[in-house]
């Protein structure tokens, strides 16, 4: 009969990183140790409850872990949302075990027992990579990797701001991240690192998981350069440290606290600490140990327990760690009731608005009623900023190096810079992506609306820290200019063709494209109410006339709307367009009109505000079954027939663009008032009669 106890036996041939590991086990354990062992188990018990999972980065960073939660983090686990706590990323989302067996150690309700039994099973707070939303201590959600760092850095960029706006006695707080190596290799992590070095963001914290194994094997696979002499040379502190020597990370923290630089610290562990089989290989990162190798690790480690059970005396010192700035919570809300400033500081860091903050912007769309001024919708944009920002002071700008060309600054607003952070603009440099998971990092961190600004094109390049936004429902707007082949001479490698498809396809996210300065004003308006989700403006390079005659309504808000009824007769003809192409709509409709054919013109600056609409009004806007519907957009026709119906037709892009003066290119793919024309009087005797 074959044997049901634990293989315990060393392996035959020990590598390197298992012989370290047994000369640390044989050593007495420390009630230090003991309390990083109680993350371990958790989490090898939750992968293996699970039958998936990543057990490994848990069980070998949960000594620097527990020193961290233990010694500096500043948090109070009865009140997980409190304002000054200090944020804590797990970038290395995958380890997300990590995370939970803190937040269940440390007393967080919520994350009981019976929600780690139900890690990365449905509806559990437990979910496979942390998801921000699923329980009150999660700052953000990360699994791809890279963007927790970088989401961190725009904590740390809004702690900072903060901090000059309201003084440090209600913002003085750090902002902690424990990163893999495969954090490290995405991209996005340099453009962060280099921002955050750039800014001098003393008070960013990383946390280095130098385990050397990724899921393909040794990192020297892929990764060999000296990383921190990189973050040195990007202007942070560094410094390397053994991920299991306690005394040694504590002093690391320590001086990272110290410092007046960001700081990264190289914390050299062995991934799936404890196993004995397994430990220091790929076979613990991404799949659970499996049953003999699990209870062969609990036992190597002296843990004698059952699943998901934790000794009393181990759960009271933890649970008095989550409790130790509890004291600390409580001052600081009796500055906060005396403070000068706190209610400002309670509304903005509870997202709403100031008073008549909208009034500006009422102000601006009467006036360009009554003037018609002709503008692009970039500088349409830029007028209604400087109508917004000094009304919403917690709205922090900036651009990735294209500030003169998407018009995101205000003039008399100064920008945020090293050791001056009372500005309320970023220059972000060409970081997109950066940029993008900054700003969501500013609005996760609360007290702060940001937008930027870049190309239409390059929404490539943030997409993913974009699409997280849209997951997390976070209010962040991005200004997309040069929006259509109406930018030019740059040619078709900056005219997005394909990217308003690819964009109105991701859930969650606004996408407005106005046609002049009322509906940029009004699109603004839509978007800094709305908290619940990011926004994107399409605009324009090139000037637009101003068509609306009316400014009372908001009538960007049910996303479309008739701009121009028929009156040369019954509607046989409705055209649906968007932004700069509305204009040539209306220059269309005019000469149909003179034809005699009743033709309407409807401008739809927001499909997805249009979708949610009941399908009565959305009928009447697009005219009745019979009546032709032409879409005319300068980019793909891809979604189109949402809108179109089976028999309409679309004007616009099939391919890429080219280089040429705007006009000429118009010209070239057809996309005119003429061909508009043509398209219709084809079409109009095959209609049925109206009526």
């Amino acid at each position: 009969m074959a044997s049901t106890e634990p293989d315990t036996s060393p392996p035959a041939h020990r590598t390197p990183a298992q012989e370290v590991q047994a000369a640390l086990l044989a050593r007495p354990a420390s009630e230090e140790r003991r309390m990083a062992d109680a993350i371990r188990a958790l989490a090898i018990d939750a992968v293996e409850a699970a039958k998936s999972g990543h057990p490994g980065m848990p069980m070998g960073m949960a000594d620097a872990a527990t020193v961290l939660f233990t010694k500096f983090l500043k948090y109070d686990a009865a009140d997980p949302r409190w304002p000054d706590r200090d944020r804590f990323v797990l970038s290395a989302g995958h380890g997300s075990m990590l995370l939970y067996a803190l937040l269940h150690l440390t007393g967080h309700a919520g994350m009981g027992t019976e929600e780690l039994r139900r890690f990365r099973q449905l509806h559990s707070p437990a979910a496979g990579h942390p998801e921000f939303g699923e329980h009150p201590a999660i700052e953000t959600t990360t699994g791809p990797l890279g963007q927790g760092i970088a989401t961190a850095a725009g904590m740390a960029i809004a702690e900072r701001h903060l901090a000059a706006r309201f003084g440090k006695s209600l913002v003085d707080h750090r902002t902690w991240v424990i990163v893999s190596d495969g954090d490290l290799q995405e991209g996005i992590s340099h453009e962060a690192a280099s921002l955050a070095g750039h800014l001098q963001l003393e008070k960013l914290t990383v946390l280095w998981d130098d385990n050397h194994v990724s899921i393909d094997g040794d990192t020297a696979l892929s990764f060999s350069e000296d990383v921190l002499r990189r973050f040195a040379a990007y202007g942070w502190a560094t410094r390397r440290v053994d991920g299991h020597d306690h005394a040694a990370v504590s002093a690391a923290l320590a001086a990272a606290a110290r410092s007046r630089k960001p700081s990264i610290i190289a914390c050299r562990t062995i991934i799936g600490f404890g196993a004995p089989r397994k430990a220091g290989t790929a076979a613990s990162h991404g799949s659970p140990l499996g049953a003999e190798e699990a209870a062969a690790a609990k036992s190597a480690l002296g843990w004698n327990h059952p699943p998901f059970e934790v000794p009393e005396g181990l759960r009271e010192r933890w649970e008095a760690a989550g409790r130790r700035s509890a004291g600390t919570r409580r001052t600081w809300l009796k500055r906060l009731a005396r403070h000068p400033q706190g209610a400002e500081f309670e509304r903005a860091m509870a997202g709403r608005l100031p008073d008549a903050w909208h009034e500006p912007l009422a102000a601006l769309r009467a006036a360009a009623v009554e003037g018609k001024p002709k503008l692009a919708t970039r500088v349409a944009s830029q007028r209604a900023l400087e109508a917004l920002v000094p009304a919403v002071p917690e709205m922090v700008g900036g651009s990735a190096d294209l500030t003169g060309s998407n018009n995101t600054n205000v003039k008399g607003i100064p920008a945020i810079a090293p050791g001056n952070f009372a500005g309320r603009f970023v220059h972000y440099g060409v970081r997109e992506h950066g940029m993008a998971a900054a700003m969501n990092g500013m609005a996760l961190h609360g007290g702060i609306i940001p937008y930027s600004g870049t190309f239409l094109v390059f929404a490539d390049y943030l997409r993913p820290a974009l699409r997280l936004a849209a997951l997390m429902r976070q209010r962040v707007i991005h200004v997309l200019t040069h929006d259509s082949i109406g930018l030019g001479e740059d040619g078709p490698t900056h005219q997005p063709i394909e990217h308003l498809a690819s964009l109105r396809a991701m859930p969650n996210l606004f996408v407005f494209r106005p046609a002049d300065l009322v509906e940029t004003a009004e699109c603004w308006e839509l978007a800094v109410k709305r908290a619940d989700g990011p926004a994107v403006l399409a605009l324009t390079r090139q000037a637009l006339p101003t068509l609306r005659a009316d400014a009372g309504e908001n009538r960007c808000a049910r996303g479309g709307y008739i701009l121009a009824e028929a009156e040369a007769g019954p509607r046989r003809a409705t055209l649906i367009a968007t932004g700069s192409e509305v204009s040539l709509a209306m220059a269309a409709r005019a000469a149909l009109e003179a034809d005699g054919i009743g033709t309407a013109v409807v401008s739809l600056p927001c499909w997805e505000l249009f979708a949610a609409q009941d399908a009565g009004y959305r009928g009447d806007v697009l005219g009745a079954p019979g009546v032709l519907r032409v879409g005319i957009e300068a980019a793909s026709g891809f979604g189109w027939e949402r809108w179109l119906g089976p028999d309409g037709v679309f004007i616009g892009m099939t391919g890429f663009g080219a280089s040429a003066p705007a006009e000429d290119l118009f010209r070239h793919f057809g996309i005119t008032p003429e061909a508009v024309v043509a398209v219709v009087r084809r079409a109009v005797p095959l209609l049925a009669p109206r009526s």
